[in-house]
C-alpha cells in the first residue's frame, strides 16, 4: 500500500489524456455542420409582383469588344478606335434595346484600357455589360 509513497511527488505523466480534445474537437464539427447550411441561405423575400418576363436573349443580342495588350481594340473582328466602338455600339443599342455586350480583354492588357471603355459605356446609358474571363482548366 505504501507503493505510491515511495515516488516523487514532481513526477511528470509520461500519457496526455486526449478525452478533453476529442470531446472539444467533435462538437466544434457539430456547430459547423449545423451552421453551414444557415449561412449560405439567401433571405427569404417576396417579390412584387408587375415587370415583364425575362426575355431569351438571342446569339443577336451580343456583342463582343476585345481589348489586347497593346491597345487594340475590337469590335466585330474589326479593329477600331475607342470612339469607333463607343459609336457602333451606340447605334447597336438603339436597334436593339435588349443588346449585351461582352468585353474581353488580355490578361496583360492595362487596366485602364478595359475600365476606359466600360466608363465611357456608362456615360453613354450602355449599362448592359460584363467582363469576360476563361474559365479555369479551359487551356
Amino acid at each position: 500500500m505504501r507503493r505510491f509513497s515511495q515516488r516523487n511527488p514532481l513526477v511528470t505523466l509520461s500519457d496526455i489524456n486526449i478525452t478533453p480534445l476529442l470531446d472539444l474537437a467533435f462538437v466544434l464539427l457539430i456547430i459547423f455542420v449545423i451552421t453551414t447550411p444557415m449561412l449560405e441561405q439567401g433571405m427569404d423575400l417576396k417579390l412584387p409582383k408587375g415587370g415583364k418576363a425575362d426575355r431569351k436573349l438571342s446569339r443577336e443580342d451580343f456583342r463582343t469588344v476585345e481589348v489586347s495588350a497593346q491597345g487594340i481594340y475590337t469590335f466585330d473582328r474589326q479593329h477600331m478606335t475607342l470612339d469607333q466602338v463607343e459609336s457602333e455600339l451606340v447605334r447597336a443599342q438603339h436597334s436593339n434595346p435588349s443588346m449585351v455586350i461582352f468585353i474581353r480583354g488580355d490578361e496583360n492588357t492595362p487596366w485602364k484600357l478595359v475600365f476606359g471603355l466600360m466608363d465611357r459605356l456608362s456615360n453613354r446609358g450602355l449599362t448592359n455589360f460584363s467582363a469576360r474571363a476563361e474559365p479555369p482548366g479551359a487551356r
